[in-house]
């Protein structure tokens, strides 16, 4: 895995096209290093420059000519200053490299060479922050060090040491823009233009000391030969340049499917709190991708079909899909995986079901799924009927075709399906069931301007669920209209440098919380067991006994709670217990006494939380709470705040979202008020983003309107260190 950049220079805005337009466009290179030993870096970046249209200038002091080309001593001795330079020199002279590129005036560098800041030396990561300060100082764009390089397949600039995979002939339909961290996979990745991807650059980064992989994304939004973007992420220091790129591809029209490598749950290890150890990492970063827009693959393999394929598709109308196979068995197949990812297949309106009835032969299958059987061999005229009768249907907005035989014959059916997808506005995918991967045809649906190749019928369908995602509202970029009140942030606040400890105790908590306008259950502290009975005759019984220590901020497992209580015996008794069960779970913690709370009646157990991502700031959660809550896992997470809409959104993602919606003798929670109380604890976490490590309401009890926090805990970040400068 590329080693994460180490980042001491100070941020930056993003680079757009503008700004790396000799890096991505150059009219002229030259390539330090060039050199007669074959396989060296720079013999073979020459020669894969072997087709470049612009000029190609030399640079190494040792040779006079190399082959039909002159070649220079040096940067300055050339016969004008290149846009471009590509260094194939070891990392000792690299310095020298940028010295000269930037004494000349060069526009652009790329810098092969290892040995840098990912090797953990601190002396290499010091000079890859040298090298990178003077670039950035003298103007030089810079694209690595530890990079393998780039390629353009529509101008044939092939800037690279590597092998470069090499596509028939240039795109000619809708064309997708690479973009890796890692190099090795960046060009896996593009070895999928010799089956006839289309594939229109590839670009490495390295380890981003300079240019990064937001910067690609930004340069490809504004690159009008690049219909989409493929992102291999693995991570970076300032996640939220990348989400700024992806917001501005996203305005452009210009999908970013990304992959992320590196789904471990490190933050989620130090993780306190029930929302601290469901918001991790991966989780988060999710989020992210979602607030702008990116569409998430869920395997490598996977990243360049679904980018081929919202390169290709229109945008979404209706949501039903149809499925024409000359397969019963393919059919079946559709209708599993359309169930599986929540794709509605509906059945044809009269005109379309009419159409099928008198073209589909009896041992067929005239509905949705459709089998159109063998027969099409001899009446090829039978299935363009069935497609077009499809396509013409309002009820679908996309049409799959199983292809189970790779031969010549079935390559017509590829052009007409592509002929009336444009006819029609829709979109249309081939999915490639033969494991002759690319077999006859492959190629020619890949050529296709309208019809995207899947070779999963799961990723086909998985592709066309986000799809039409995709086709819901766009996350707000404005900041959310707030819900708490106008003195919210400033009670919360007085609170907060009030708090006992570094974790606040439930009742802390929930004053913290009640200052937001969250809804929390009342209570009393009692220090002895007949104040607990008093307090117990007040509020009314059954009751509920909690120990209050700011050492026991999970009370369930230390065994401090009694439920249900209904009488003053009861309560005596129950007191004694927990009281003994703390002292044995914390023996020299405080005890301040016992909380005497009424029990709310059953409902929906919901946990709402939120966590200070170290690279993205607040986030909030949403899922099924209560003692079951990281068993289950379902749980939504967004960044920190959220407007009513996106908290309606959050409880809609919930695996148990049905259960809101009254689930046997359960009522039904009001939706609009729990995504308030989401908002609040968002808003909560957004206005004490510096203080408040971790926020964990557990459970709010849903019955209907009724909804209320029977417990809470707020743990405290430790205070900053003051700056010595």
């Amino acid at each position: 895995m590329t080693p994460q950049p180490h980042h001491a220079l100070p941020t930056r805005p993003l680079y757009r096209r503008a700004d790396l337009l000799k890096l991505l466009e150059p009219g002229s290179i030259a390539v330090v290093g060039a050199s007669a030993r074959p396989g060296s870096f720079g013999e073979r970046t020459v020669s894969n420059l072997a087709q470049f249209a612009g000029r190609l200038h030399l640079v190494n002091p040792r040779y006079d000519r190399l082959g039909e080309r002159p070649c220079h001593p040096s940067i300055a001795a050339l016969p004008e200053v290149p846009d471009l330079v590509v260094a194939a020199t070891p990392m000792e002279a690299c310095e020298s490299v940028v010295t000269d590129c930037v004494a000349a005036g060069v526009g652009a560098l790329v810098l092969y060479a290892a040995g840098f800041a990912e090797t953990g030396r601190p002396e290499r990561a010091a000079l890859q922050r040298r090298i990178v300060g003077m670039a950035r100082a003298g103007g030089l764009r810079l694209l690595g060090p530890n990079c393998i390089g780039l390629t353009d397949y529509v101008r044939r600039a092939e800037i690279s040491f590597v092998a470069i995979p090499r596509p028939a002939a240039p795109p000619t339909g809708p064309a997708i823009g690479i973009v890796s961290q890692s190099g090795n996979l960046g060009f896996a990745l593009a070895q999928a233009v010799e089956a006839g991807a289309q594939v229109g650059r590839v670009l490495t980064c390295g380890n981003s000391g300079d240019i990064d992989v937001a910067d690609l994304v930004a340069a490809l939004a504004e690159d009008p030969n690049c219909s989409a973007i493929a992102l291999l992420f693995e991570g970076m220091a300032e996640p939220l340049r990348l989400i700024e790129a992806a917001s501005l591809a996203r305005r452009n029209g210009k999908p970013v499917v990304v992959h992320k490598l590196g789904t471990g749950e490190q933050g989620a290890q130090a993780a306190m709190s029930h929302t601290g150890s469901l918001a991790g990492s991966n989780e988060v970063y999710r989020a992210a991708f979602a607030r702008a827009g990116m569409i998430h693959a869920d395997s490598f393999e996977g990243l360049l079909e679904l980018a081929g394929f919202f390169a290709k598709a229109p945008a979404p109308g209706a949501a039903g899909v149809a499925v024409v196979s000359t397969s019963g068995g393919a059919a079946i197949m559709a209708a599993d995986c359309a169930e599986a990812h929540g794709v509605p297949l509906p059945q044809p309106g009269p005109e379309a079901q009419a159409v099928l009835a008198a073209r589909i032969p009896e041992f067929g299958s005239a509905r949705n799924p459709c089998d159109v059987t063998a027969q099409v061999l001899t009446d090829p005229g039978s299935l363009r009927d069935c497609m077009e009768a499809l396509l013409a249907d309002p009820a679908y907005g996309a049409l799959i075709l199983p292809n189970g035989f790779a031969y010549d014959v079935a390559t017509p059916r590829f052009r007409l399906l592509d002929e009336l997808a444009a006819q029609h506005g829709k979109a249309a995918c081939v999915v490639w069931t033969s494991q002759w991967l690319e077999g006859p045809g492959a190629r020619e649906v890949e050529a296709t301007r309208n019809v995207a190749l899947f070779r999963s019928m799961d990723r086909c369908l998985a592709a066309i669920a986000a799809w039409q995602a995709q086709a819901g509202p766009a996350m707000p970029e404005a900041p959310p209209t707030r819900l708490s009140p106008p003195a919210a942030r400033e009670q919360a606040a007085r609170l907060l440098a009030e708090a006992s400890g570094p974790v606040l105790t439930e009742r802390e908590a929930k004053a913290v919380l009640a200052a937001y306008g969250i809804p929390v259950v009342q209570e009393t502290l009692a220090t002895d067991a007949e104040a607990a009975v008093r307090a117990a005759e007040a509020t009314g019984f059954p009751v509920v006994l909690k120990v209050e220590s700011p050492a026991l901020p999970h009370k369930t497992e230390a065994g401090v709670i009694r439920l249900g209580l209904g009488d003053a015996g009861a309560v005596r008794a129950a007191f004694t217990e927990v009281m003994d069960n703390a002292r044995r779970a914390a023996p020299d913690a405080p005890i301040n006494g016992v909380l005497v709370q009424p029990m709310v009646p059953a409902g929906i157990e919901i946990v709402v939380g939120a966590r200070r991502d170290p690279l993205f700031g607040p986030t909030v959660l949403v899922g099924l709470g209560g003692v079951l809550v990281e068993l289950l896992r379902d749980s939504a997470v967004a960044l920190a705040p959220v407007g009513a809409g996106e908290a309606r959104a959050m409880l809609g993602r919930l695996k148990g979202a049905r259960l809101l919606s009254g689930f046997r003798n359960l009522p039904a929670a009001d939706l609009d008020t729990l995504a308030g109380i989401v908002q609040r604890v968002s808003e909560l976490a957004a206005d004490h983003a510096g203080r408040i490590a971790e926020i964990d309401v557990n459970p709010v009890i849903c019955a209907g309107t009724r909804q209320i926090a029977v417990d809470a805990l707020i743990a405290l970040s430790p205070p900053e260190a003051p700056s010595d400068g």
